[in-house]
């Protein structure tokens, strides 16, 4: 097999001046997107605030509840890819209005059906609909006007990150304040509004590239993907020593090498993996799980450490609404820090933006492992490693663009997305481990102690400076290159 060359870069060809797009439409086509992305990213925090009471709300076991997240998380990680995929071969403007109804629909049928399995098929149609982010930022990046692409790129891409943090103390709120329902019909109004402008605001443009759909690739993909992360995810409560565990991950990882080999002799494969193997976008995938799995941390272990009971000696005692509230700086910090994110490729490149922005990362997780007996300044920490976050994830679709043809755009983005999703998944199931293994007790209650927390913190700095040196792996685009 000959070695894979450079390909053409995605680039901006054409862009907003070819289609003759005014600034002012260009303005609205990027909050448009921005608001869609940030939507979709919504749903993967909505339902934590009532997780602990989804067995009740449900009349179920609480392992069945337990895939309210799950169901979730598997359906975006497939839908990453195969929607970006979709979007290169059909349009971007038909796929994201797709989402967006999906959305709608999905957020619909928890909001009034009936039982356990409505609700956990609108969950899992609500992680399909995640796939609008991908699709979104490489729209933005050929409709946006040159001088703005790579803030524009840069704020959608951090809305990945955005949405999660934004979304636990404002579900958080609407759970105590209302019905548990009234999260659904706020997340329908919003997949409604999403819908109403992607259709009218995003400008049908001449960018599909007609292909045959990779029915067997997307099964392949389907049934490897969810394998390995049911494995993964359930590994803490169905047992690290489970036959039920391995099976899944031993499984997924088999059904996943098959689907390599049966891409790679397909004409016309869902995922390009010779594309894919090209120096810049393995390592910025690569580097994609690993700051996937720095990024985490904060998000599992903080939340957790605040609500812990005071009598332990480190709790602090926090309700989920408060403990969302001292996680909310964070989140905006994300978005504060992607225009200088922007600033920051310009100057110095992406390949450098993303190494700072890794390490900016593990600075704060190092931060909040020794600064763990006050709120205050546990939000300090994720202040800090929030503007990591804000600045790195920047840098991903960016350095994904500029090495992938026009035509894979929306499928290589996706990757790159379903890449942060598995270091996600990999970090819950870590910390989980972490958390469950070093103990201690309290009135006969087996719980984490502090040392399992600073652990915890301590992996998220490593993996987030692990994540910075493989960035620096990824080869420099030369002076002048396009």
């Amino acid at each position: 097999m000959a070695t894979p060359t450079a390909p053409a870069p995605a680039g901006s060809a054409g862009g907003a001046a070819a289609l003759n797009i005014s600034d002012k439409r260009a303005t609205a086509i990027i909050l448009t997107l921005c608001f869609g992305s940030l939507a979709g990213a919504l749903m993967q925090s909505l339902v934590i605030p009532i997780q602990s009471t989804l067995p009740e709300l449900l009349d179920t076991s609480a392992s069945n509840a337990s895939w309210a997240i799950t169901a979730t998380l598997l359906a975006a990680a497939v839908s990453m890819p195969v929607t970006g995929r979709l979007a290169d071969m059909y349009g971007k403007k038909r796929v994201l209005v797709g989402s967006s109804a999906i959305l709608f629909v999905a957020s619909l049928l928890c909001a009034f059906g009936s039982g356990l399995i409505a609700f956990l098929v609108g969950r899992a149609l609500q992680g399909v609909a995640m796939g609008y982010i991908p699709v979104a930022i490489s729209a933005v990046r050929s409709l946006a006007p040159k001088e703005k692409q790579g803030t524009a790129v840069a704020t959608v891409s951090a809305t990945l990150g955005v949405g999660g943090a934004v979304g636990l103390p404002l579900s958080a709120w609407i759970a105590d304040s209302f019905d548990w329902h009234a999260l659904f019909y706020v997340s329908s109004a919003l997949a409604l509004i999403v819908l109403v402008l992607t259709a009218l605001v995003i400008p049908s443009t001449k960018d599909t590239h007609p292909a045959r759909i990779d029915v067997v690739g997307v099964v392949l993909l389907a049934v490897g993907l969810v394998s390995f992360l049911v494995g993964v995810s359930k590994g803490s409560s169905w047992g690290w020593g489970s036959t039920d565990t391995w099976i899944a991950i031993v499984g997924g990882v088999v059904v996943l090498g098959i689907f390599g080999v049966f891409e790679m002799r397909h004409d016309e494969p869902l995922v390009d993996l010779r594309t894919m193997s090209h120096r810049p976008v393995l390592f910025t995938n690569l580097a994609a799980i690993l700051i996937g799995f720095g990024m985490m941390a904060s998000s599992i272990v903080v939340p957790q450490l605040m609500q812990m009971d005071e009598r332990t000696g480190y709790g602090l005692g926090q309700t989920m609404l408060e403990a969302g509230l001292w996680m909310f700086p964070g989140g905006m910090m994300m978005l504060i820090f992607a225009p200088l994110s922007a600033k920051m490729m310009t100057a110095i490149g992406a390949r450098l933006t993303l190494a700072i922005g890794a390490t900016v990362v593990a600075c704060g997780y190092l931060f909040g492992a020794f600064m763990m007996d006050e709120a205050w300044k546990l939000m300090v920490s994720v202040i800090i490693a929030s503007a990591g976050v804000g600045i790195g994830y920047a840098a991903f679709p960016t350095l994904i663009l500029d090495n992938v043809p026009m035509e894979e755009a929306g499928s290589s983005v996706g990757v790159n997305s379903l890449m942060r999703s598995v270091g996600t998944t990999i970090a819950s199931a870590v910390m989980a481990a972490v958390l469950v293994g070093v103990t201690m007790d309290l009135g006969g209650t087996s719980i984490p102690s502090k040392d399992a927390f600073h652990y915890c913190f301590l992996i998220g700095a490593g993996a987030a400076l692990a994540g910075a040196l493989v960035a620096l792996l990824i080869p420099a685009r030369k002076a002048g290159q396009a």
